[in-house]
């Protein structure tokens, strides 16, 4: 994913670590990243944490948190940010959390629904998409790119890029 090789070298150039905190991509954005030639520069360590329970016990997210917001919140998301970057030392966190369907969608939490934490340094910034009905897959792709590119965003705009 050539983006995932912009975002990589933005990394290296400032000296940064990335860590990922995947539900619904289930690793698809770690993978990303994994693609690009140096990753390893740049990435240590990552977390698949598909389970309600592994998203509090390995990220530190507050039970509470999830029975009041859902575990598909911008506030979950923001917790599970903050968490990847302390348990795995990092300067950057990419995060997913969502319905990629085809089931368990609800009114408030559609099918194609996907919320997203982004950590840089101490500042975590989140954000709500819908997708649509699209696919499984294709969910699951779009909020791989949209990670991506939104990190990629951030990080030019807060000056870490040439």
């Amino acid at each position: 994913m050539e983006n995932a090789e912009t975002l990589v070298n933005i990394l290296i150039d400032n000296n940064f670590t990335i860590t990922t905190a995947e539900s619904c991509t289930g690793g698809m954005v770690s993978s990303s990243i994994i693609d690009v030639a140096n990753a390893s520069k740049v990435l240590n360590v990552c977390f698949v944490t598909y389970a309600n329970e592994a998203k509090v016990k390995y990220l530190g997210v507050d039970e509470e948190t999830i029975i009041k917001y859902g575990v598909v919140s911008e506030e979950v998301t923001a917790q599970m940010a903050r968490g990847a970057m302390k348990e795995a030392l990092a300067d950057v966190s990419l995060v997913t959390s969502g319905v990629a369907g085809p089931g368990g969608g609800t009114k408030y939490h559609p099918v194609g629904m996907v919320c997203f934490g982004i950590g840089i340094k101490e500042n975590v910034y989140t954000y709500t998409m819908r997708f649509g009905d699209i696919g499984r897959n294709n969910v699951r792709t779009q909020a791989t790119s949209f990670v991506i590119n939104k990190a990629i965003e951030l990080l030019k705009e807060l000056g870490y890029s040439k």
